[in-house]
Parts: structure tokens; C-alpha cells; sequence
């Protein structure tokens, strides 16, 4: 079903209307109309332990290799291209860069022929079980290109899961008579297109379905994925905010600011906000979870901030969470756990506290009230809690005040009365004007997936590597869905079992790298110093308008790079020269081919650098028994 939807929006004007004329820049393996395909070796999954299990949920897409898109070699403009028929869906949350998604599919879609065809799914997924589509083209897009939102298209539910909805997916895919289908979202529309892949192979549905990595969180980091569209922009746009309300609170001086950002199983967000405002303290979930921090654990230690900067004559300050934060606080996450288990049992909101342990129902009760209420909420589409509706920064604020007034009067504060003021930042930079970084890469992504499509791929996520240099430099690719995945693990901790089935998954914080340790080092001196940095509104040209994340350009995170490294030492490791001995070449040829089985594509980072690093080694020994002088050495001489 065609939806008309009459003539075009018509931008407002302004900030709108400077940022539609901006040109999202291209690496030069994408300024042409094709690109070449170069396949690299069969992946498997960052948990081994996992493998054999996503193999067997995906017989079809298990294992399929990486694939690398360089500049042909040639021209092929008087090459005979068949047009492409090719549907869209957002399926994630709002993200601003989504539609330079879009724009980027469309452009390099009329490129490989003018007579293929982009429909958009209208209202999200379930405009995709009901076919409701629009077709794309230059005069829909106008309005749109570098523009926030997914209004072009919309959004609804973020899942392509029971078997009613993957069937009507594949009735639209057929229905349409789709080549590709690009589904647009974050973690779990990724996994719901790994799976969508694999049942219309096993359906003979020609459809290929592709993954693009959209998501204000952040969390869809892996081996392969380095950011996701939107991060930058709704980072820079809540540093702004958290720098604001810094500044307020230093210039009334009696206020201290909880400020709650998004960010549900991972606090990219509030990390990344935290480098760029400098707030005076950030509580991390990651921290908490792998501390075991109690809820009172969490109060001592913001209070003793509190007291310190009481000592120094300051009254204010900042204190910044991510929304996931309730879900980290061990007695907090079992009491959510027991919760969604009584709706999964449909059990009446009012009967709830009354069916709880004795345990989960005493800190219920400890609980105000106004978080008894939001605990109880129904829950998200994908059966968890509501965190956006949960005012963890409220809880903590009345918790923090209640204890100083107690140590107030036991004589351990003599300072002023504590005052707060709560915020949350979760909806205000969903739809901002995309930042010229997230514009690039989203349009970057598109054109990527008609490649992917083209090449007929599926089951794969497209993906740019090496994003912290200039757009020159980036590294276009797509890797499969199935090796980003893994099982979840029953506990939290290094000896739990995996269970459930294989998706991808949140990606933490990463607290061993070096944004991590930055942090800090410079955490004793943002708790007193008031060193507030102010980043200032996204800009569209100067200076600061080519600024990226700095999680992102301070970790060494080009994969795809070091993969070619590993390539390039074991294509040098020769084992038939004739200056080395016979057991010397065995035991060479041995370890060679260890490292080709053992080390594939979608394997952890530790493990291709400590390859990289065994290769070089073993270089370096052959080069030294090359020589003719040494080749009369005993073989004990290089062990």
C-alpha cells in the first residue's frame, strides 16, 4: 500500500535551512557508482564459548566472511547494472542522522541505476507488516537531508520477532518483490534483522537484509562497530545542557544539580558528556555494577563529595547518571527482576508489592513513594523496566539529603543546609540538527548498504572503521550480524553461563581503556576544581565543526586495520627458506596455521593484537636466521 502524503514539508528556516545545504563528504572508495567487494576470511563470534550455539541458530549466516568495499580498480560507467528494488525501515529510536541513511541509500541506489527504487516502510516496523510504504525519491528527500527526527518516516515498536511479525515482514518483502531490505536501528532491531535474514533464506525469499547501526546510546560498539549514528549529536548537544547547568550552579553557588542522561544497559552517554561538561561527579553503572555498589554505597559516596567541597567553602555542584543506573545497584536490579516477573504473570499492578519476597518487599517499602509508583510501570516492548520513567536522579537527591540532615545532626557536617535541583535530558537531543560528523557517516552508511545489497550479501551490518581520522582515511566494510553476537550470562560475573539466544548486546564501558583512565586521573580535580568546560552549541563550519567524541578519538579502536596487519605478518612469514632448518619450518608452519584457524575475523581485540604480536615475533626471528651467517646456528639459539 503507496502512502500519499501530499506536497513536501518546507523548512522552517534558519539553522534548518543553513544545514540542508550542507554536502556530507565521502570516502573515495564511495564516490563512484560501484565499488569492489573484497572478501576477507570466514568470522566467527567474540565469545568462543558462544560460537557453536550461534552457528546452530544460524546455519545459513554463520560464519560468512568479512567484506571489505575499495574504489574499483576502473571505471565502470558503460557497465550494464540491473535496477535494484530496495525497502527501508527505522526500527530503533529516533536518532539524529537517520535520515542521511536514507539520503545516502537513495543516492547510491539512482547511481547504480536510475530506474531502481527505494520504498520507505511508513510508522516503523509495523508499517512494515502492514506494507505501508512511500516511495522515495528526490523531491520526498528535499526536505529532509541533514535534518533530525525520523519523521520522513517514523517509528513504532523496535522489534521484528514472533512469528507473525518475521512472516509479515517477508509477505511485504515478497509482496514488493524487494532485493534488499535496510533496517535501521540499534542493538536489538540488529539482531531482529539477523534473525529476519536467516528466515527468508530458509524460505527461498530472494529479499537481502542488511543492518545500519542508529543509536542516541551508543551501546552497539563491538569489534566492528566503532560508534553509531546519532552518539555524536545527542552528546553534544547534552554536554551543552550539562555545561549550562554547571555554570548556573557555580554562579548561584547553593545548588547541587543531579542530572540524569540516556543511556539504559551502558553510560556511553553520561561518559562522553562528562569529558566534554567536566562535571563535578559522574556515577557510572558500569562502576557500580562491578563494585557491587549498594543504593547507601552510592549515598555515602556522593555525600563525602558533598562534605569535601563543603571543607572548601562550596555549596554547589553537578552530579551526572545515566538512566541505567538503578539497574546497576545489585538490590535495586534483583527488585526490578522480581517486578517484571509479575507482569510477565500478568499480575495486577495493585497486587504486585504484595506478591514480593520479604526482602524485595522491605526495600520497596524503603523506597519513596514516587519510585514505588515508577518501578511499577508497565514495561518497554522488549519486557524490560521503563527506565526513562524512573527518576533515579530524584531518588538519589532525596536519599543524599535525608543523610547529610543525619550527619548534620550527629555533628559530622557544620556546613550549609544541602539544596538540589533534578533533571533529566533524555528527549531533548533525539531530534536534534545532526552534527556534520554524524551527517557524513550516516550518508557514508547508506551508500554502503546498497553495495552490500548489490554484492548480495545478508545477514551483514554496514560499518565504517578508523571514523577518528579525516573521512579520507575511513575504511568501509560489512561485516555479519552473527558475529557480533553472543549469549547472555546467567549472574553478572566471570564464571556465569551463557543462556537465552544469540543476540547482539549492549556493549559497557570499557573501564581497562584509555578514555577510562583519563577520567580518572582528572576525577579529584573536576570534584573540587569547578573545572567546567563549556563545549558550546554544534557547530556547522570553523573550527569546532569537525570535532568528534572523544571516547572515540582517544582509543586505538581500527579493527579492520589490525586485521590487515595480521595478514600482512603471516604472508611474510615464510617457511620454505632454504637458511632454516628443517624443525625450525615445522614448527613456523605450525604456528602459522594456528593463527589463521584460531584467529578470524569477530574475534576479541586482545586476542588479534596478541596475534599481531606472536607474527612479529617470528618475523623477526626469521629474518635473523635468514642470514646466511646465522644459518648454521642451533635452533636453541631463536627459541
Amino acid at each position: 500500500m503507496n502512502v500519499d502524503f501530499g506536497a513536501p514539508k518546507e523548512l522552517a528556516g534558519g539553522l534548518q535551512q543553513r544545514r540542508a545545504l550542507y554536502q556530507p563528504r565521502l570516502p573515495p572508495s564511495l564516490q563512484g557508482p560501484t565499488v569492489r567487494a573484497e572478501y576477507g576470511d570466514a568470522t566467527t563470534t567474540i565469545d568462543p564459548s558462544c560460537a557453536n550455539v550461534v552457528a546452530q541458530a544460524f546455519p545459513n549466516t554463520f560464519g560468512q566472511p568479512l567484506v571489505s568495499f575499495v574504489a574499483p580498480a576502473e571505471a565502470a560507467a558503460t557497465e550494464e547494472r540491473p535496477p535494484i528494488r530496495v525497502g527501508v525501515v527505522f526500527s530503533g529510536r529516533q536518532s539524529p542522522g537517520g535520515h542521511n541513511v536514507v539520503w545516502g541509500l537513495h543516492d547510491a541506489l539512482k547511481a547504480y541505476n536510475p530506474q531502481s527504487v527505494l520504498y520507505g516502510f511508513v510508522g516503523g516496523t509495523e508499517g512494515l507488516f502492514a506494507n505501508k510504504t512511500l516511495e522515495i525519491t528526490d523531491d520526498v528527500l528535499a526536505s529532509y537531508k541533514n535534518q533530525g527526527g525520523f519523521d520522513l518516516l517514523g517509528r513504532s515498536i523496535d522489534q521484528i520477532r514472533t512469528t507473525k511479525q518475521v512472516n509479515s515482514a517477508m509477505a511485504a518483502c515478497r509482496s514488493l518483490n524487494l532485493d534488499g531490505l535496510v533496517i535501521i536501528g540499534g542493538v536489538t532491531s540488529n539482531s531482529d534483522a539477523a534473525q529476519l535474514a536467516e528466515t527468508l533464506i530458509q524460505n527461498n525469499c530472494k529479499t537481502k537484509v542488511v543492518g545500519v547501526p542508529v543509536s542516541l546510546n551508543g551501546d552497539l560498539k563491538n569489534q566492528f562497530v566503532e560508534t553509531t549514528v546519532g552518539f555524536d549529536t545527542v552528546c553534544k548537544v547534552n554536554s551543552q545542557l550539562v555545561s549550562n547547568v554547571c555554570l548556573d550552579a557555580i554562579s548561584a553557588g547553593k545548588y547541587y544539580y543531579f542530572v540524569r542522561l540516556m543511556g539504559r544497559k551502558a553510560s556511553h552517554v553520561a561518559f562522553e558528556c562528562a569529558l566534554q561538561s567536566h562535571p563535578n561527579m559522574l556515577i557510572l553503572g558500569e562502576e557500580v555494577a562491578l563494585s557491587k555498589l549498594t543504593l547507601m554505597e552510592i549515598i555515602n559516596k556522593i555525600c563525602d563529595g558533598v562534605q569535601a567541597r563543603a571543607e572548601l567553602g562550596k555549596y554547589h555542584g553537578v552530579l551526572v547518571i545515566p538512566e541505567g543506573l538503578i539497574e546497576s545497584i545489585p538490590e535495586m536490579y534483583a527488585l526490578i527482576q522480581e517486578i517484571n516477573i509479575l507482569h510477565n504473570n500478568n499480575v495486577p499492578v495493585a497486587e504486585m508489592s504484595s506478591q514480593l519476597s520479604p526482602w524485595a518487599a522491605a526495600l520497596f517499602q524503603f523506597l519513596p513513594p514516587f519510585i514505588r509508583r515508577e518501578l511499577l510501570l508497565h514495561q518497554e516492548s522488549d519486557n524490560s523496566a521503563q527506565l526513562s520513567q524512573i527518576d533515579t536522579e530524584q531518588l538519589l537527591a532525596h536519599l543524599v539529603e535525608t543523610e547529610m540532615i543525619k550527619r548534620t545532626k550527629e555533628g559530622r557536617y557544620k556546613g550549609r543546609k544541602f539544596s538540589s535541583v533534578c533533571h533529566f535530558f533524555g528527549y531533548q537531543a533525539r531530534g536534534s540538527i545532526p552534527s556534520n560528523f554524524d551527517c557524513d557517516y550516516a550518508y557514508a552508511l547508506g551508500r554502503i548498504s546498497l553495495h552490500m545489497i548489490a554484492a548480495g550479501l545478508t545477514g551483514y551490518m554496514a560499518t565504517v572503521a578508523n571514523l577518528k581520522d579525516p573521512v579520507d582515511k575511513w575504511r568501509c566494510a560489512a561485516a555479519p550480524l552473527t558475529a557480533m553476537m553472543s549469549l547472555k550470562r546467567h549472574l553478572r560475573g566471570p564464571g556465569a553461563i551463557p543462556i537465552g539466544r544469540p543476540s547482539i548486546h549492549p556493549s559497557p564501558i570499557d573501564l581497562k581503556g584509555k578514555a577510562y583512565e583519563l577520567l580518572r586521573e582528572k576525577a579529584s580535580s573536576f570534584l573540587l576544581d569547578d573545572f567546567y568546560r563549556t563545549p558550546g552549541g554544534i557547530q556547522l563550519e570553523g573550527p569546532g565543526s569537525d570535532a568528534k567524541p572523544i571516547t572515540l578519538t582517544i582509543e586505538n579502536q581500527d579493527y579492520m586495520g589490525d586485521i590487515e596487519i595480521l595478514k600482512e605478518c603471516l604472508s611474510k612469514v615464510e617457511t620454505s627458506n632454504p637458511f632454516i632448518g628443517p624443525e625450525f619450518q615445522i614448527k613456523t608452519f605450525v604456528v602459522k596455521e594456528q593463527v589463521r584457524t584460531m584467529v578470524k575475523p569477530g574475534c576479541s581485540r586482545e586476542i588479534l593484537k596478541v596475534a599481531i604480536s606472536s607474527m612479529l615475533s617470528v618475523t623477526d626471528v626469521l629474518t635473523v636466521m635468514s642470514h646466511p651467517l646465522n644459518a648454521e646456528l642451533p635452533l636453541y639459539h631463536f627459541k
